[in-house]
């Protein structure tokens, strides 16, 4: 079986586990949407045995499963109870938000990463290396929800950006490039919380690779060809080390849909995150079991993209070497 069939297939295997685990948790956890019914005392049991029997609810858990897993084949995640809609939409709808939202901080976040860490590597051992060393020590040490809500704190203090939404209330009468200010300053704070975080744990790793790169022999030699340290080490060094960063960047992207999720409740962003959070108060079974099944295919997307780049990269991948990974 060639690399990527054998990636596709684990994929695949790592999404139906999601699922079954996604069923099993939400049918183990306490309660159901249908509880504060149950209290009212208008509505009486016959009328919410009935609604669970519609939403499939009164089923074991076996056939609803087997029955979700052929809708989902379909691209049909369900219905919501509480929103009274089909699944699929709704998440759609908040999931492109979340993968706009993602998608700019991966991109900000190796675009910052990579220049710096092999500028450090170059200075390894000198003062401007240190102060990155420690500044990025300290980020991977302090947990997300902390940095976001600090910064958080700093921009409601300050009112130096506008939170909530992704569009104040006269956003409709606003001209082309004034929808575009107001977007970017709503996504300033989260992409921020994001690039931070991640963008320490890529330093970090992207300088390693480097300074092991340059202590190879052929880096050696090619010094004593008199090539200048720019070409060196982005002409040079850098193709060589990045392997390892191009296999960092699945988990990177990875890393930043699941930060994203925490990142959008805290800022107020319209995305996955918060309607996750929503449905899994109000128990909303097919809502719950869908959200997590969109960030866990965006997650798996992330590891699949870094696949193909791997197999263009390296050519032991692309030859079925043994030592390829």
């Amino acid at each position: 079986m060639s690399y990527l069939g054998r990636r596709l297939v684990r994929a695949t295997l790592l999404l139906v586990g999601v699922s079954i685990l996604s069923f099993l948790l939400s049918e183990m956890a306490p309660g159901s949407f249908f509880d504060e019914m149950r209290l009212n005392p208008q509505i009486s049991p016959e009328t919410i045995a009935l609604l669970r029997a519609h939403y499939g609810l009164d089923q074991p858990l076996v056939v609803r499963y087997e029955h979700w897993v052929i809708s989902a084949a379909h691209a049909d995640f369900g219905y919501s109870i509480a929103y009274n809609l089909p699944v699929a939409p709704l998440l759609w709808s908040r999931a492109k938000n979340t993968l706009l939202l993602t998608v700019i901080a991966t991109l900000l976040t190796w675009l910052v990463s990579v220049p710096l860490g092999v500028w450090t590597a170059a200075r390894s051992g000198g003062w401007a290396d240190r102060i990155v060393s420690v500044a990025t020590a300290l980020l991977i040490s302090i947990p997300e929800v902390v940095i976001a809500v600090a910064l958080l704190a700093i921009v409601v203090r300050w009112q130096v950006l506008p939170l909530g939404n992704m569009r104040s209330a006269g956003f409709e009468e606003l001209s082309g490039w004034a929808h575009v200010r107001e977007l970017v300053a709503r996504l300033l704070l989260p992409v921020l919380i994001l690039v931070l975080v991640e963008s320490a744990i890529v330093v970090r790793h992207v300088r390693a690779s480097v300074i092991e790169t340059l202590a190879q022999p052929f880096a050696e030699a090619t010094r004593r060809l008199g090539i200048s340290r720019a070409r060196l080490l982005f002409r040079h060094a850098l193709p060589v080390a990045a392997n390892p960063a191009i296999s960092l960047f699945g988990f990177s992207l990875a890393g930043l849909v699941s930060g994203s999720l925490l990142v959008e409740v805290v800022c107020g962003w319209p995305g996955l995150g918060p309607l996750i959070l929503e449905a899994t108060l109000a128990r909303d079974f097919y809502l719950v079991i869908g959200g997590i099944m969109f960030s866990a295919l965006f997650m798996v997307g992330g590891n699949l993209i870094a696949d193909v780049m791997l197999l263009a990269c390296d050519p032991r991948i692309r030859t079925g070497a043994p030592d390829a990974s």
